[in-house]
């Protein structure tokens, strides 16, 4: 079976139903189940009229406190996941434990994975020392290990990546520290060997080439998008989340980060090409095509971050969704590479404040709005599903002496309070938002009581599942946005929340457990939760 057939076949019906559901597309074989990252399940064994008998059927602790938001995969009978050293294939039906493979190397600040592409037969997957590795699918074997990023300067490759056509797609991450430079790669499925590389942003005369240099007509002027002062390298528009590609056009879509300094933008004037932008490359030769930015000259931090969405909208347009932590939900038209609008989808507060000494707060803030996990559009509804959170930061800006005297390789905010000071958690939340895909028009809203980060998504059944911080998994009806179910899982969501059916029956399987420095939240091991009727 291969993966390509699987995703332009669920890509195809993105518009109507099928009457019978093929067995591959009751899988969920790539990070947003299809490579267009719709996130939407033709599955409907699970519906309004059932959902509220929903029990837990097994689960499966990884006895990790980390920082568990991997996403999750379940391909040919095996649901797949990571830690940051370890990579896991368990049984989707019972929990069982098929497989663990575990890497030794330094842990990264964040201790965090986001998951992992298969592609006939093999997995992939990055690591915090920069490398990509792939695995026996079946037994766990390692096969190969690429280095595509330094750890030494602050690199890493967090992301998960996806695969397609013999190819298998990541960059490297940490580009909030000074002089990373984020780079998109193409690497061979087979051996691991770099196909092409590209620049995300400038590349410059010193800077290190690990494989063929992929061809960007637009290098010239996103140069001249970047007017920095000494002591101020170009910095930014790594990856971290994960990745979107037209199957049939060929076509990579690249989410990129935010610049650095994050919150200090004076001393490097202009719109910052491709940081918080979504860049498009054709997926063969990583040739640029275009790109679409989200936020000019960002002082918020306020990437890129989510996989994009495409699809064929109600009204016939094909359209790109695009949720970056700016606390928007962007709409490309794709036809005409333009706007169609972007609306607020959480709290906005003081976002064209400076930043100042004395300190300055706003909403969303360095991390708040959407993080990796993509909107999920559903078909039949012409609905756009948007989770986010609203947790309002307060950032204090160092002297310029200070932010260009910082060392290479290290954390590089412009701020002497770090990555500044979250409100208390008291006063956070998170919104789920249902929009009408092609005029923006809020549908509905539901205000959480903790942030909105784990995956979301949609079913035939008419049922959208999330969760929250708090560890409550939810159960709404799509189309009205009405609570249906819901269960405390015992540990925050933040990661892949998935459903499919290996012939046993729909199981919806979810991640719980989060220890992460960033997110003040109870500690608890990863877990991977599955329920069922």
């Amino acid at each position: 079976m291969s993966l390509r057939t699987i995703l332009v076949v669920a890509a195809a019906s993105a518009c109507s139903l099928p009457l019978v559901i093929s067995a591959a597309e009751k899988d969920w074989p790539t990070y947003n189940r299809t490579l267009t990252s719709e996130r939407f399940s033709p599955l409907d064994a699970i519906n309004t009229k059932n959902v509220g008998k929903l029990k837990i059927v097994c689960s499966y602790d990884t006895g990790e406190q980390t920082s568990f938001d991997t996403g999750l995969v379940q391909v040919e009978g095996a649901l797949f996941l990571t830690t940051e050293h370890d990579t896991f294939s368990i049984d989707p039906d019972t929990c069982k434990q098929n497989w663990r493979a575990h890497e030794d190397f330094a842990s990264g600040a964040l201790k965090v994975n986001r998951g992992l592409a298969w592609l006939d037969g093999r997995v992939y997957r990055g690591t915090a020392d920069g490398r990509v590795l792939a695995y026996d699918a079946k037994t766990g074997g390692r096969l190969w290990a690429t280095t595509i990023a330094d750890p030494a300067k602050g690199e890493s490759v967090a992301a998960s990546p996806i695969a397609w056509n013999g190819l298998v797609f990541i960059g490297n991450a940490g580009s909030d520290n000074k002089g990373v430079k984020g780079r998109m790669y193409a690497l061979d499925a087979k051996d691991g060997r770099i196909v092409w590389e590209f620049y995300m942003v400038p590349k410059g005369d010193g800077d290190f080439a690990r494989g063929p240099e992929a061809s960007n007509t637009s290098a010239e002027s996103a140069a001249a998008s970047w007017k920095n002062t000494d002591g101020f390298p170009v910095t930014g528009g790594a990856t971290w989340t994960s990745y979107t590609l037209d199957p049939t056009n060929g076509l990579l879509y690249v989410p990129g980060g935010n610049p650095a300094p994050d919150f200090s933008n004076e001393h490097r004037i202009g719109d910052n090409l491709f940081t918080d932008s979504v860049v498009v490359l054709d997926a063969k030769t990583g040739a640029y095509q275009r790109h679409f930015q989200m936020v000019k000259h960002d002082f918020h931090d306020w990437d890129a971050s989510t996989p994009p969405v495409l699809f064929t909208s109600k009204a016939n347009r094909k359209l790109l969704a695009e949720a970056p932590k700016d606390g928007h939900l962007h709409m490309i038209d794709l036809a005409t590479g333009t706007s169609l609008y972007s609306v607020p989808v959480t709290q906005l507060q003081n976002i064209d404040a400076p930043m100042t000494a004395a300190g300055t707060r706003f909403c969303p803030g360095a991390v708040g709005g959407a993080e990796w996990n993509s909107p999920a559009y559903a078909p039949a509804l012409n609905l756009i599903f948007t989770g986010e959170v609203h947790w309002c930061t307060t950032v204090h800006l160092a002297p310029t002496d200070a932010i260009a005297g910082s060392p290479h390789g290290q954390p590089w905010s412009g701020a002497t309070n770090g990555f500044g000071t979250q409100d208390d958690t008291k006063d956070w939340a998170g919104y789920m938002t249902a929009s009408n895909a092609d005029s923006g028009e809020r549908i509905w809203q539901f205000k959480a009581p903790a942030p909105l980060m784990g995956g979301i998504t949609p079913t035939a059944g008419g049922v959208l599942f999330f969760g929250d911080m708090n560890g409550t998994f939810y159960a709404f009806e799509s189309r009205k946005g009405k609570q249906l179910w819901s269960i405390d899982l015992g540990g925050p969501i933040a990661g892949g929340v998935i459903t499919y059916d290996t012939g046993a029956g729909q199981k919806v399987a979810v991640t719980a457990g989060m220890a992460s420095p960033t997110w003040p939240t109870p500690k608890s091991s990863g877990k991977i939760v599955v329920l069922g009727l």
